[in-house]
Protein backbone atom coordinates (compact mmCIF):
# COMPACT_ATOMS: atom_id res chain seq x y z
CA UNK A 1 0.00 0.00 0.00
CA UNK A 2 0.56 4.16 -0.57
CA UNK A 3 1.40 5.85 2.52
CA UNK A 4 -1.94 7.41 1.49
CA UNK A 5 -3.40 3.81 1.50
CA UNK A 6 -2.05 2.92 5.15
CA UNK A 7 -2.74 5.77 6.57
CA UNK A 8 -6.56 5.72 5.30
CA UNK A 9 -6.85 2.34 6.21
CA UNK A 10 -5.54 2.97 10.13
CA UNK A 11 -7.61 5.88 10.17
CA UNK A 12 -10.99 3.23 9.02
CA UNK A 13 -9.61 0.58 11.66
CA UNK A 14 -9.67 3.28 14.15
CA UNK A 15 -12.76 4.10 13.39
CA UNK A 16 -14.37 0.96 14.09
CA UNK A 17 -12.43 -0.39 16.71
CA UNK A 18 -14.60 1.24 19.67
CA UNK A 19 -17.44 -0.65 19.23
CA UNK A 20 -15.50 -3.60 16.82
CA UNK A 21 -13.07 -6.51 16.95
CA UNK A 22 -10.91 -6.15 14.61
CA UNK A 23 -8.26 -8.83 13.91
CA UNK A 24 -5.47 -7.09 11.60
CA UNK A 25 -2.56 -9.54 10.14
CA UNK A 26 0.85 -7.44 9.46
CA UNK A 27 4.28 -7.47 9.30
CA UNK A 28 4.64 -3.64 8.88
CA UNK A 29 5.09 -3.59 12.79
CA UNK A 30 5.40 0.38 11.88
CA UNK A 31 1.57 0.01 10.62
CA UNK A 32 0.94 -1.69 13.68
CA UNK A 33 1.52 0.71 16.40
CA UNK A 34 -0.56 3.10 14.88
CA UNK A 35 -3.54 1.42 15.35
CA UNK A 36 -3.16 -1.82 17.71
CA UNK A 37 -3.83 -1.71 21.33
CA UNK A 38 -3.16 -5.15 22.14
CA UNK A 39 -0.11 -7.00 19.93
CA UNK A 40 -0.47 -10.78 19.37
CA UNK A 41 2.47 -12.53 18.08
CA UNK A 42 2.50 -16.00 16.47
CA UNK A 43 5.75 -18.67 16.07
CA UNK A 44 4.88 -21.41 14.05
CA UNK A 45 1.14 -21.59 14.73
CA UNK A 46 1.58 -21.26 18.40
CA UNK A 47 0.96 -18.09 20.43
CA UNK A 48 4.48 -16.66 21.49
CA UNK A 49 3.55 -13.65 23.48
CA UNK A 50 0.55 -11.23 23.79
CA UNK A 51 0.17 -7.51 24.63
CA UNK A 52 1.11 -3.79 24.37
CA UNK A 53 3.35 -3.33 21.80
CA UNK A 54 6.43 -2.40 24.22
CA UNK A 55 6.09 -5.38 26.17
CA UNK A 56 6.20 -7.85 22.95
CA UNK A 57 8.53 -6.10 21.32
CA UNK A 58 10.53 -6.30 24.76
CA UNK A 59 10.10 -9.98 25.30
CA UNK A 60 12.59 -12.31 25.10
CA UNK A 61 11.37 -14.93 23.28
CA UNK A 62 9.92 -12.83 20.46
CA UNK A 63 13.82 -11.12 20.04
CA UNK A 64 14.74 -15.04 20.12
CA UNK A 65 12.98 -15.77 17.57
CA UNK A 66 12.61 -12.73 14.81
CA UNK A 67 15.83 -11.02 15.89
CA UNK A 68 18.21 -13.97 16.17
CA UNK A 69 19.38 -12.44 20.06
Amino acid sequence: MTHQEMDRTAELLLSLAGSHSIMVVEHDMEFVRSIASTVTVLHQGHVLAEGNMKDVQDNPKVREVYLGQ
